[in-house]
């Protein structure tokens, strides 16, 4: 699949440091392993039906500052990016406005790729989508059922049958065990499944919480045939393959919304652990919920505040710089669960303002630009911490540097800020 135009990232002087990062498999700050100087980042992609909200931009800022940082220190980087581009929201979406499901699809994936370029996001070197890997999902599904780590489940409405993953089965046969990613209780795991996507209900199957692997053919339901039946893939599954073709096994970050932590990233690393034999990532990182009016972002809520309407100007009084957009993010930790204000937008394009005026600024006593630098890189080495970076430049601006040049090209290197 096409990608977008990468940003400009200049390299600054002297060496970054390497990111200490919250780890939510273990709980801790943790320096993710990074073998011969090579990070790999495999970032859950869009269900493209409702792109791109400032829910999606939080996440995808978060993964861009984490690349930043690397390479800031050094790092190769090797990004890869999925696309859902077949699913149950998108296919009632699609149903729902009488829309074919691939042309809603593909208007949204390239608002999508529009949306990240203008707000200078690094692009995934690996930009994939499930219906490009139909037949390899179709194989992985396949090997776990002749592994006896999947089984079938009899349908009403099919004349195929579904495919389950088998999460007992699984912890007996490969070095997952359920709770490795998401360390909540079981209950909670029935909960969640329940709300996302999963069926915990489904008759015959073996454990409440097994996955999906691979949904037979239903009418008026995308299909395609495979050796395991004509269907349709499940959700992680997907991922799991995609990633690991991708970026090999045991890569440096398996990232994502919070809200993927159960089933989706649990299940998508038992899947990769089962086929390989390998951990599927070394560290789970995850950025925090936005709601807006009090609730969490969604479409079934239709509290969306669009990034292509706030730069066009059309949810917005004028048209927003993209790098007020990102200073209205970077205010909040990427892990925080916050609200977006409609005046936030005011407050980031006023700090952008006062932060170029700084620039300008005539000071007896300037702030050292190269104590800014470190300063920054400290912050951002700090489990990404952009409070406190946003913090010392309001300072160090608000008195006035005696490098300009280095502190703007600071800002745009680590924060891709434009000043």
């Amino acid at each position: 699949m096409r990608t977008w135009t990468p940003p400009v990232v200049p390299q600054l002087p002297g060496d970054g440091i390497i990111p200490k990062l919250f780890n939510t498999a273990s709980g801790r700050l943790e320096h993710p392993a990074i073998p011969e100087g090579r990070a790999l980042l495999y970032v859950c992609g869009i269900t493209p039906y409702d792109a791109t909200h400032l829910g999606h931009a939080f996440t995808y800022l978060a993964f861009d500052l984490m690349q930043r940082a690397w390479r800031d220190a050094g790092i190769e980087t090797v990004y890869a990016q999925n696309i859902t581009d077949v699913d149950d929201p998108l296919l009632e979406r699609a149903a729902d406005t009488g829309v074919d499901w691939r042309e809603l699809a593909d208007e949204q994936i390239g608002l999508f790729r529009s949306d990240m370029h203008r707000m200078g996001m690094i692009p995934p070197e690996h930009y994939v989508a499930v219906t490009e890997q139909i037949d390899e999902i179709a194989g992985a599904v396949r090997e776990l059922l002749e592994r006896g780590l999947a089984y079938r489940v009899p349908t009403e409405d099919a004349a195929g049958e579904d495919v389950y993953f088998d999460t007992d089965a699984a912890e007996e046969a490969s070095q997952w065990r359920l709770g490795d990613v998401a360390p909540y209780d079981r209950q909670l795991m029935l909960r969640l499944s329940a709300e996302r996507g999963g069926d915990p209900d489904r008759p015959g199957k073996r454990n409440p919480l097994d996955p999906l692997l691979w949904r037979a053919a239903r009418a008026g339901e995308p299909s395609w045939e495979s050796p395991v039946g004509e269907g349709r893939p499940g959700w992680h599954i997907e991922c799991s393959v995609i990633a690991t073709r991708a970026l090999g096994g045991a890569f440096t970050v398996q990232g994502g919304g919070s809200d993927l932590i159960f089933p989706h990233h649990e299940y998508t690393a038992a899947h990769a652990t089962a086929l390989s034999g390998t951990p599927l990532a070394h560290a789970y990182c995850h950025a925090g919920l936005v709601s807006y009016q009090g609730h969490k972002m969604s479409k079934s809520r239709g509290n969306l505040v669009f990034v292509s309407r706030l730069l066009d100007g059309t949810q917005s009084v004028a048209a927003a710089d993209p790098s007020a957009i990102r200073l209205g993010l970077l205010a909040h930790h990427y892990r925080s669960e916050w609200e977006w204000q409609d005046s936030d937008l005011d407050t980031a394009t006023r700090r952008l303002e006062a932060w170029r005026e700084g620039l300008r600024r005539s000071s007896e006593d300037p702030a050292s630009s190269a104590w800014v630098l470190q300063q920054l890189r400290a912050a951002l080495a700090n489990d990404l911490d952009t409070p406190v970076m946003l913090a010392t430049l309001d300072a160090a601006l608000d008195r006035g540097v005696d490098d300009p040049g280095l502190v703007a090209t600071a800002v745009l290197a680590l924060l891709g800020v434009e000043l």
